[in-house]
């Protein structure tokens, strides 16, 4: 299973693509997609758009796993960040790939075991699941990564429930 994870936003998109064949978890790529504050508001949308498209046309994910948007204090701020997430999902949507949301709560307990973990901590132990020795910065690229690996790992359990259910011990 290939899942490309994306943490949404509008000055950074955190990604990262994992892949998974039931036994082993491999980081296959990440980075961070910016854009600048003095480009046009359309402008930066487009670009995000664009480079959402690419990202899932290129690693051709399984799935796009996304995190949920969380309480933002600032409702400026939550609008534009809404409406960047509304055009990574349309991108996502226009390349016929399924999307699952996960909240910061539910990746960070599958990555650390502990839903109220911090920055940093996701961070390490992102790189420890993979045997990633370097940093991954910035935050935002290794949220995405965790992203990708909480579905991965919901995925797999999802399956197995699955298979136990349709698995038919009559004679």
């Amino acid at each position: 299973m290939l899942t490309l994870g994306i943490d949404p936003g509008l000055a950074r998109i955190g990604y990262g693509v994992v892949s998974s064949d039931g036994d082993t978890v491999a980081l296959l790529d990440y980075g961070c997609l910016e854009t600048h504050p003095g480009t046009p508001y359309p402008d930066r949308l487009k670009y995000i758009y664009d480079s959402v498209r690419r990202l899932v046309r290129r690693y051709k994910p399984d799935a796009v796993a996304l995190e949920s948007l969380f309480f933002f204090r600032n409702a400026r701020t939550v609008m534009k960040v809404s409406e960047a997430r509304g055009v990574i999902v349309l991108a996502i949507g226009t390349c016929h790939v399924p999307a699952f949301e996960y909240t910061p709560q539910q990746v960070k307990q599958a990555v650390s075991s502990y839903g109220m973990e911090s920055k940093k901590n996701v961070e390490i132990a992102v790189r420890q699941i993979l045997g990633v020795e370097e940093h991954i910065t910035p935050d935002d690229t290794a949220d995405a990564i965790a992203i990708a690996l909480c579905h991965t790992f919901t995925g797999a359990y999802r399956e197995a429930v699955l298979a136990e259910e349709t698995d038919d011990c009559s004679d």
